[in-house]
């Protein structure tokens, strides 16, 4: 089976983080790499106040994960994601095969560069947006 390229984004306990920010990105390592992935990037994103309480919970700690999968293994890890104590919510999206480079590029900070094949690609399948969507000031 080929592996996919994911993303997961996750809702931390601050708390637990605040106390131990390397102990709690490495359990989340541990975890993706204990279910057969390779993790490719994994970072903080934000802190922010949660829209409603998740368990007693008024802030979250944002972290975003890109690894590399079979597809087969990702409801394993799923299941170890809210057996983890330090994770709030999560949600793991598989990435477009064209678009992995570029979002991976912008993840670890430096410039994406996109093909002039994947842009036209993207144009042909509609999934790039116009700035003529937006009419409203008419």
């Amino acid at each position: 089976m080929a592996k996919n390229t994911y993303e997961t984004l996750c809702i931390l306990d601050s708390n637990h983080y605040a106390r131990d920010p390397g102990g709690v990105s490495k359990q989340i390592e541990d975890l993706i790499t204990e279910a057969g992935g390779k993790v490719e990037v994994n970072r903080l994103w934000m802190e922010q106040k949660l829209a409603y309480p998740i368990d007693g919970h008024q802030k979250g700690t944002y972290w975003l994960t890109y690894f590399e999968m079979e597809g087969s293994e990702v409801p394993k890890l799923d299941r170890a994601f809210h057996l983890c104590e330090p994770v709030l919510r999560q949600m793991t999206l598989k990435l477009d095969p064209r678009l992995v480079e570029p979002i991976l590029a912008n993840a670890r900070g430096a410039t994406p560069v996109v093909s002039k094949d994947a842009a036209a690609e993207a144009d042909d399948s509609g999934e790039a947006s116009t700035d003529s969507d937006s009419d409203s000031d008419s």
